[in-house]
């Protein structure tokens, strides 16, 4: 590097120590970028790469961005998975002595990125830390736009807690992880998180992970004793992510970050489990095909008036609760606000002035927030005092305790009241900001500052007078400062005491002594005024920082109410009604609806449809029925009512009575998933196996047509052998929709199995689905018939049903097959003429000798059981 030049020696030195990081490298009104870093920037950005003197023969790639658009910039970096330092100017360039001492002040990645436009108002962008060993899992994550940091942790042996792992970050979808190599090294938990997450992964130290190093981080962000106090001290693996956490903060952001304040620990057993699958399948957060918001339960649910109720209600759908009495709790504000719907409006109109509190905190303890921030936070908590007394004049005894806890901040509102000017600048740093009464010595420089344009304003038409140039004008700029410009034209008459100094194409600019002396008093004004004021908002902000658990307190009240108003407007909108919840495993609903399909029909009026399961009688539903006519719709309808029994919401059907689940299992549809080098038979099976060994008699179970991916009869057996298995060992609520027939011969051969189907009205060649479920079960899969409706060319469609009743002519297969117990029972019972030919062929199969068999003779062989298969 001795060849460099002392500034870009400079450059090199720090990169170096940020060797992942693309280097914004502050040079006055830019950040420029150098070297590979300004190729790399310049094509993804699309700015325009040039070169730079270095010090060597060959100049240097380079690429730059005006400083005050940087974010614009950063943020698309951060979108295409890079890391980006931003190294600062440390010193005032005009008084340092040689190079201008710089360095990173921050390193932005996708979880630390804080900047409101790349951010979803109503979504946490989440950095989650990971330390796993053979033993348990650990996990925390922080959104540090927001301050809110939480951790939990799970005892088991290596497949237990990666399936922990996967179900926990299915929930947080984290933009960014940071894990010890374990977690990579397992190959398709690496892959399942890249596929249903795809994250930004960072592998940190392990020496790091341990408890001692780590209890130390926690206390030196959280003060001595937090560990104790706040319970966590036999949390190891909490206290080992936590710690790793904070450490990769501190190293990123370089600063106090004092808005994360707590940690909040929680237990697994605290929530329902959702796992990645549940989530796509009961479309909670987007659709399935179209990946869109609307159409999804959160497009429904989301009514709130804040971006903070908005993210809270996002993770109330995403963790429903297990304890009742909390439930209870979010049922009965609801139930208050939709009794009185003007009360409710009146709440709602309130939370319509209330900016996002916590992010706005987040940027006041960045030191990046603006005037205009401080006016938001001031018109956010000018409402607090109306909407306090609102709650406290209720009539309810919740609603009267949460108005009673709103802190109403007079305080701060008084103090941004005073010092902050009604629409300031959105930069600091110009001066106009601070209201003149606020401060005296900002009323006399702003008095200077105004005197002094007086004058010149009068110095302007003096000279005009005196020199009879009419076009002639007082200006300024920051190179030459205050001068008189005079047009071409009038250069003849220019006074002996103007002194030139600046030639343009169409004018020249003088000075004069008189306005060279006026011109230091109006600079030194407007300078010590904008630096008064920089440092009076400076003091402002530390003051609001130091408030910040009081702000941050009452934006959980604010989120809370408004997650509640928004279910309560949903409720009243839609003739949703209160659910009952029980412990005694049932689920009873009345006339249920999807409440999504049924928002989105607009004309066709929803087909509502009861629900009966227990942990007795009624475990298994076998659900028959054709295609296209809602067994998919009406079994996700009994899983989102459910969820949304736990998540404290009104329910969509005439009454419901909900057991309380600890999951909620999916498997619908099926999708090869060749990336991971998985059919579709692969993914159904592996999806299958987890619901088999992760579910419990407490659960719900929704599965749709299981053992599709492969042959009739291997599905078939797969299918009957994995419901006979839930419904003989696990013992829990399931739904089990199939196109296998044979399977409703199990109702009455094992206790809880019961078959229901949906109707159909028949009219010659058509069908009409009338959405219907109904005790029964059908043995007519009208196949043929919804490929009508399809459109499918007539011709097709006759040559379709010939070819039906062919093959049910022919058809040697009668249907009957036995349970586990039969056969076990009658093991010595004779084979059926189906069995019996079927075993032939696997007789001649298994004699066959292939070494020795020629290929004419293997034809002939190959002919020979293919006739007897077409005999069957």
């Amino acid at each position: 590097m001795d060849d460099l030049t002392p500034m870009m020696k400079q450059y090199m030195n720090i990169k170096a120590k940020y060797k992942d990081c693309i280097l914004f490298f502050r040079l006055g009104d830019f950040y420029e970028m150098f070297f590979d870093d300004a190729i790399l920037a310049s094509k993804e950005l699309e700015i325009t790469l040039t070169k730079r003197d270095c010090g060597r023969e060959e100049k240097a790639p380079m690429c730059g961005i005006p400083y005050h658009a940087a974010d614009s910039y950063i943020s698309k970096l951060i979108d295409k998975g890079y890391k980006v330092a931003i190294c600062e100017q440390l010193e005032d360039p005009a008084l340092a002595k040689g190079i201008v001492e710089r360095d990173v002040i921050r390193v932005i990645t996708p979880g630390t990125i804080t900047d409101l436009n790349a951010l979803d108002e109503k979504s946490n962008n989440f950095l989650s830390a990971i330390f796993v060993d053979e033993h348990g899992v650990g996990i925390a994550f922080v959104d540090i736009s927001t301050g809110e940091l939480y951790t939990t942790e799970f005892y088991g042996n290596k497949k237990d807690n990666m399936s922990f792992l996967l179900d926990e970050l299915g929930k947080i979808v984290p933009s960014e992880i940071i894990t010890n190599s374990i977690v990579l090294e397992d190959e398709k938990v690496s892959k399942a998180i890249q596929m249903a997450i795809n994250p930004y992964i960072d592998v940190y130290d392990e020496q790091l992970a341990n408890v001692e190093n780590c209890q130390e981080i926690i206390a030196k962000h959280f003060g001595q004793g937090y560990i104790k106090n706040s319970g966590l001290e036999d949390k190891k693996y909490s206290i080992i992510a936590t710690g790793i956490l904070l450490n990769y903060l501190q190293d990123t952001q370089k600063i106090t970050m004092e808005h994360i304040n707590d940690i909040s620990f929680y237990l697994p057993n605290k929530y329902m489990v959702l796992d990645i699958n549940t989530r796509i399948n009961l479309e909670i957060n987007e659709t399935i095909r179209g990946k869109e918001k609307k159409g999804s339960l959160i497009w429904l649910l989301d009514r709130t008036s804040t971006a903070m109720g908005g993210r809270l209600l996002k993770n109330w759908i995403e963790q429903p609760l297990l304890d009742k009495k909390e439930i209870e709790y979010r049922l009965d504000i609801i139930e208050k606000f939709t009794e009185n719907i003007i009360f409710m409006d009146d709440v709602k109109n309130c939370l319509k002035e209330i900016y996002d509190l916590e992010r706005i905190m987040g940027k006041i303890v960045y030191g990046n927030c603006n005037g205009r921030d401080l006016i938001s936070l001031k018109s956010s908590l000018y409402i607090l005092p109306k909407l306090k007394q609102l709650l406290i004049a209720s009539e309810d005894p919740n609603l009267n305790e949460i108005g009673k806890n709103i802190d109403t901040l007079n305080d701060i509102y008084n103090l941004i009241d005073k010092a902050i000017v009604d629409d300031p600048p959105v930069s600091i740093k110009e001066g106009g900001v601070i209201k003149t009464d606020f401060n005296g010595e900002i009323n006399e420089l702003r008095e200077m500052s105004t005197k002094g344009k007086e004058w010149l304003a009068k110095l302007e038409e003096k000279e005009k007078e005196r020199t009879g140039i009419k076009t002639l004008k007082v200006g300024y700029n920051r190179l030459f400062g205050y001068y008189i410009e005079v047009t071409k034209s009038y250069l003849n008459m220019i006074p002996e005491d103007y002194i030139r100094k600046q030639t343009l194409s169409n004018s020249e600019r003088f000075i004069i002594p008189e306005l060279k002396e006026m011109e230091a008093k109006i600079l030194g004004a407007e300078e010590k005024l904008i630096d008064l004021e920089y440092n009076i908002f400076i003091k402002v902000r530390e003051n609001i920082k130091s408030e910040t658990r009081r702000i941050q307190n009452v934006s959980k009240i604010i989120a809370n109410l408004d997650a509640l108003l928004s279910l309560s407007e949903v409720a009243y909108n839609n003739n949703y009604v209160r659910p009952e919840l029980n412990s005694d495993g049932k689920i009873e609903i009345r006339n249920g609806r999807h409440p999504v399909v049924e928002k989105m029909l607009k004309d066709i009026l929803f087909v509502p449809n009861d629900t009966h399961l227990d942990n007795k009688d009624n475990r298994t539903i076998i659900l028959t029925g054709p295609n296209m006519a809602g067994k998919s719709t009406y079994m996700r309808q009994v899983a989102i009512i459910t969820l949304m029994a736990q998540i404290g919401s009104f329910v969509p059907a005439e009454c419901a009575n909900i057991s309380i689940v600890d999951r909620i299992f999916t498997r619908i549809g099926a999708s090869d998933n060749l990336s991971q080098g998985e059919s579709t038979f692969m993914v159904e099976m592996n999806e299958v196996s987890n619901i088999l060994q992760n579910a419990t008699e407490n659960s719900l179970i929704i599965l749709d047509e299981v053992g599709r991916g492969t042959s009739t009869f291997d599905g078939l057996s797969i299918a009957w052998s994995v419901i006979e298995y839930i419904a003989l060992n696990i013992k829990a609520k399931t739904l089990f929709a199939t196109h296998y027939h044979e399977l409703t011969q199990l109702e009455g051969k094992i206790k809880g199995i019961k078959n229901y189907t949906i109707l159909v009205e028949e009219k010659g060649k058509e069908i009409i689905f009338l959405r219907k479920i109904v005790k029964g079960s059908t043995n007519k899969s009208y196949g043929i018939e919804v490929a009508r409706l399809a459109g499918i060319d007539e011709d097709i469609i006759n040559r379709a049903n010939e070819i039906l009743n062919q093959i049910e002519k022919s058809q040697g297969f009668n249907g009957s097959l036995k349970t586990d117990k039969e056969m076990k029972s009658k093991e010595t019972e004779q084979l059926n003429i189906f069995e019996y030919n079927i075993s032939k062929i696997i007789d001649r199969l298994k004699n066959i000798d292939v070494i020795k068999l020629t290929p004419m003779e293997a034809i002939n062989i190959l002919y020979e059981i293919v006739e007897s298969a077409k005999n069957l």
